[in-house]
């Protein structure tokens, strides 16, 4: 299927699943991230949760990074640029639902993109391949072109991969893992 299909196809899969089951999935998929080798680095970027679009619940990952003492970095999307915009979590940092229903930092102290050491990336599918389909903004992958080469690219879906997303484009950036609730891919 193509981008276009996948993104219809898992966001009726999605608006299918309740709170108990998203929950139940979140959980897993954040006990399926501590068998990947990630644990050693320092800067940990999150996107927090859009409920609206039923979401992974990343709550329970960052309990994980801010139990292991991680830095965690949080951004904010700029819709006219359509750039990211990192800033640290801090006790001070306010969030807020921006109009799209991101929730978002409002401001604080700004990351660069050089220092993140892992992203765990929202989407709707991926492939075999490590090819994603997000919502098709392009955010990510202007992001993650302006991160350090070795920046480890984990999606996170409550769905197993597609064998082949057909219209994937140069400029899209591929995960270096996808953690479902039953399965890590590494790629």
């Amino acid at each position: 299927m193509d981008k276009k299909e996948l993104r219809i196809h898992y966001k009726n899969k999605r608006a299918l699943l309740d709170q108990n089951t998203i929950d139940e999935l979140s959980i897993a998929i954040a006990n399926q991230l501590l068998q990947i080798d990630i644990w050693n680095k320092t800067y940990y970027h999150l996107f927090l949760s859009i409920e609206s679009q039923k979401e992974i619940d990343t709550s329970y990952i960052l309990s994980i990074l801010q139990g292991k003492d991680k830095e965690v970095v949080l951004s904010k999307s700029n819709f006219k640029t359509g750039t990211l915009t990192n800033f640290l979590l801090t006790d001070n940092t306010r969030i807020k639902v921006n109009p799209y229903g991101i929730p978002e930092p409002e401001d604080g102290i700004e990351v660069p993109n050089q220092k993140i050491d892992v992203v765990f990336i929202p989407l709707l599918a991926f492939d075999k391949k490590g090819n994603r389909v997000g919502y098709g903004k392009g955010f990510y992958d202007t992001f993650l072109a302006n991160c350090k080469p070795d920046v480890i690219k984990i999606g996170l879906s409550f769905f197993s991969a597609e064998e082949q997303i057909s219209n994937v484009r140069t400029e899209d950036i591929a995960l270096d893992y996808c953690v479902t609730p039953e399965e890590v891919y590494k790629f």
